[in-house]
Order: structure tokens, then C-alpha cells, then sequence
């Protein structure tokens, strides 16, 4: 699991590492006005939340950041990627997820490592968005699996053969 995560991670990187700074920050009508830096951010920002949490064991995805930095500067939102890198492994332990929904508080219990596997789908699933917004703005060969859930990646191998 954190192979993997690490491996999408560092190859979100190198996409990120091939796009122009300008088409990175700039709003995208195919994004429904997004740009692909804000994708970047939110997915950065709910990993850091799970990251910082960690130690307390409560995690609060509503409650991050909002990093305009990391939606405008290329190079400082592959930073936080290659940190998340570095912290990402931790032992698993039980985590409660925080959240507000119409306007009521909850609290879920989890595990660390479910929410690891959140982050990972939930970043693939904000790749394929930015892919579409690359598309836009580059003429960028993308990786094959970039934005693509693992298991899909299987079974494609499977059809192939």
C-alpha cells in the first residue's frame, strides 16, 4: 500500500515536473473554472490533514488549510508532495474522521491505513481530472496510468493477455 501510494505520488510529480507553471495555475473551463493547481492542492491538503493528524488520532478532512500557495506555485506543491513521500509511512492505529454534514458534527472511527487507501483513491480520481485539464493546455504525453485506479490498471493487463 505505501509502495504504491509512494509510486503515484512520484509519478504525479514527474507530470506535475513536465507542465508550464502558467497552465498549472490557470483556470480551466473543461475543470468547471478549476485549474489543475487547485486539484493539487485539495489532494495535497487531505493528505497533510491525514499526516498532521495522525499523532492525536483525529483527523478533520473539512477543516484543512486551503494553501493558496500550492495551487499557484508549481514548484512549491511538488515540495509538499515529495514531503508527503517522506511521511507517509507510519504505523497503522485506529483514527477518527471529523466532519460536518448539514450543518451536524460526527466522528467516524477508522484506521490509519483505510485512510491512506482513501488518499491514494482519492488522488487518482483527482488525477484523472488533471489529466483532462493537461490535455487542454499541453501537448504532454501522459503516463499511461496516470489517473487511473490500480485495479482498472489489472484488469486491463488481464484483457490484454
Amino acid at each position: 500500500m505505501f509502495q504504491t501510494s509512494v509510486q503515484s505520488i512520484s509519478e504525479f510529480i514527474n507530470v506535475l515536473s513536465g507542465i508550464k507553471e502558467e497552465n498549472y495555475k490557470m483556470e480551466c473551463s473543461l475543470l468547471s473554472g478549476a485549474s489543475i493547481g487547485q486539484h493539487t492542492r485539495h489532494i495535497i491538503e487531505l493528505y497533510k490533514c491525514l499526516i498532521d493528524g495522525y499523532d492525536a488520532a483525529l483527523v478533520c478532512y473539512d477543516s484543512r488549510k486551503r494553501d493558496r500557495r500550492i495551487e499557484q506555485e508549481l514548484n512549491f506543491a511538488i515540495s509538499q508532495l515529495e514531503q508527503i513521500k517522506i511521511s507517509l509511512r507510519k504505523p497503522d492505529k485506529k483514527i477518527y474522521i471529523s466532519y460536518e454534514l448539514n450543518n451536524k458534527e460526527g466522528i467516524l472511527q477508522s484506521n490509519y491505513y483505510r485512510e491512506v487507501m482513501y488518499n491514494l483513491e482519492h488522488m487518482i480520481h483527482h488525477e484523472a481530472l488533471i489529466k483532462v485539464g493537461i490535455n487542454h493546455f499541453e501537448n504532454l504525453e501522459l503516463p499511461v496510468s496516470f489517473g487511473v485506479a490500480p485495479s482498472t490498471m489489472q484488469y486491463r493487463e488481464k484483457c490484454v493477455q
